[in-house]
């Protein structure tokens, strides 16, 4: 039980460092693996269970437990706040044994000697091992602090973003992006980006390779061979990219976008969806890059 629950308390802070928002049965199971793990080390027969790489495996499925895969980026961010998390704990609780109990205490400090009113400083390993731990507890709490910031400041941005052609209706998180300032130079439309896996079941077959490969001018020119249900709401938007001059996105025009922010539901009409054939983040907080004006104004033609 008392496995179970520390176990518990670092998958739930760890949670907390990443913004994960936890089921409590997922922590329950995880934490029970872990629990596991730790009697079955008592049991000499099953001694290949110290090794690095089962211990390592053992990590990895409590995390999966815990908190699904969800990307192979953002699952790596959280095993390593895990162990972050860990390292911290485990730092916390050798110092404290070092500087307040009364034998680790001497230890530490037989470390110093006054000499003719000056100090010398013997270094021993438990001196240096808290010193260098203090360290790199101090770097990445200061990282995670910032990590935590970054994601609220996100967070406060994403609304809910609704697609709605004909009838059928496209639902996800949206990032409000205040510098993203893409227009339909013909209509002058404001174009909300999204990620084309998104309408992937709705693509002709060859689609998403001509989306990610930023070749979508010749998709126009192949719509008679690959008939698509939404061909007349098809647009090319052109947009300038990264060290690459002009480029091409493939836009279709929907009936109505709605976006709920702050309590506030906002409508419109006059949009473009833009086809991203990336992952807009790394994390999947949001699939979707909402243009400004898509949730300031209300209704219109």
């Amino acid at each position: 039980m008392k496995e179970m629950l520390i176990d518990g308390s670092l998958l739930l802070v760890t949670a907390w460092v990443r913004g994960i928002r936890t089921v409590w049965y997922r922590i329950v199971g995880a934490s029970a693996l872990g629990a596991l793990y730790v009697v079955m080390l008592f049991v000499p027969s099953l001694s290949f269970l110290y090794t690095f790489l089962f211990k390592f495996g053992i990590s990895l499925i409590m995390l999966w437990i815990a908190f699904g895969f969800g990307g192979l980026r953002a699952y790596g961010r959280t095993f390593a706040a895990f162990y972050a998390v860990n390292f911290i704990a485990a730092g916390a609780i050798l110092g404290f044994y070092y500087l307040i109990m009364q034998q680790g205490s001497l230890a530490l400090w037989r470390g110093l000697q006054f000499i003719e009113g000056g100090i010398r400083t013997e270094f021993k390993a438990g001196f240096i091992f808290i010193g260098s731990a203090a360290c790199v507890g101090l770097y990445i709490a200061r990282s995670v602090i910032v990590s935590r910031r970054e994601k609220a400041l996100i967070k406060a941005h994403v609304a809910k973003l609704k697609i709605t052609i004909g009838e059928r209706e496209i639902e996800c998180e949206g990032f409000i992006d205040t510098g993203n300032q893409l227009y339909d130079p013909l209509t002058r439309t404001p174009v909300t980006i999204i990620e084309a896996s998104l309408l992937e079941a709705d693509l002709p077959s060859t689609w998403m390779t001509r989306i990610r490969e930023a070749e979508v001018d010749k998709l126009v020119a192949q719509q008679s061979e690959q008939p698509f249900i939404w061909q007349d709401r098809l647009r090319l938007v052109p947009y300038r990219g990264i060290n690459r001059g002009t480029q091409f996105m493939l836009a279709l025009k929907p009936d109505a976008v709605t976006v709920e922010c702050n309590g506030d539901t906002i409508v419109t009409r006059r949009a473009l969806i833009g086809l991203d054939g990336g992952q807009l983040s790394s994390d999947r907080t949001y699939r979707a890059v909402i243009h400004p004006s898509m949730a300031e104004q209300s209704g219109g033609a």
